[in-house]
């Protein structure tokens, strides 16, 4: 990624709905030269997509929870399987450390929460912060 391709890309990032004249102008490049690189970005793999944000307040999720989850032994998959096919977690990482999963979810209240983590508690240890506040929000990594 040359730094050309590093502008378009951090321009995306913050207004990924720019006209793609907009970001041409920007970059001192022509559309068409741009639409080229935005291909070639994606064909390898470096772009790979472009996103919505979105306030979960407005979706009525008040709070948002980080969970750490340890499998009982023998449920590592199903216990993935299971946050995967909860679609209050929005992120999950498997993790080195006690625990396997640190996963991010998005609730309305306290009682959700407890009403989603018991269908853990057979299969796996949890622990779990409420998030008061995000003081980095994600974002991309260096350009």
């Amino acid at each position: 990624m040359d730094a050309i391709d590093k502008r378009i890309v951090g321009i995306l990032a913050a207004d990924a709905r720019i006209a793609l004249k907009q970001l041409a102008g920007a970059v001192g490049l022509s559309s068409p030269a741009v639409a080229e690189r935005l291909k070639r970005l994606q064909e390898r793999g470096e772009l790979s997509g472009f996103t919505v944000a979105i306030d979960p307040r407005a979706l009525g999720y008040a709070l948002q929870a980080i969970v750490r989850l340890d499998p009982l032994p023998g449920a590592l998959h199903i216990v993935e399987r299971m946050i995967v096919e909860t679609p209050e977690f929005v992120e999950c990482d498997r993790v080195t450390g006690e625990d396997c999963f640190v996963a991010r979810l998005y609730i309305r209240s306290i009682e959700d929460l407890d009403a989603i983590l018991e269908r853990f508690h057979e299969r796996a240890r949890t622990v779990t912060a409420i998030v008061k506040s995000q003081p980095v929000p994600r974002r991309l990594p260096p350009l």
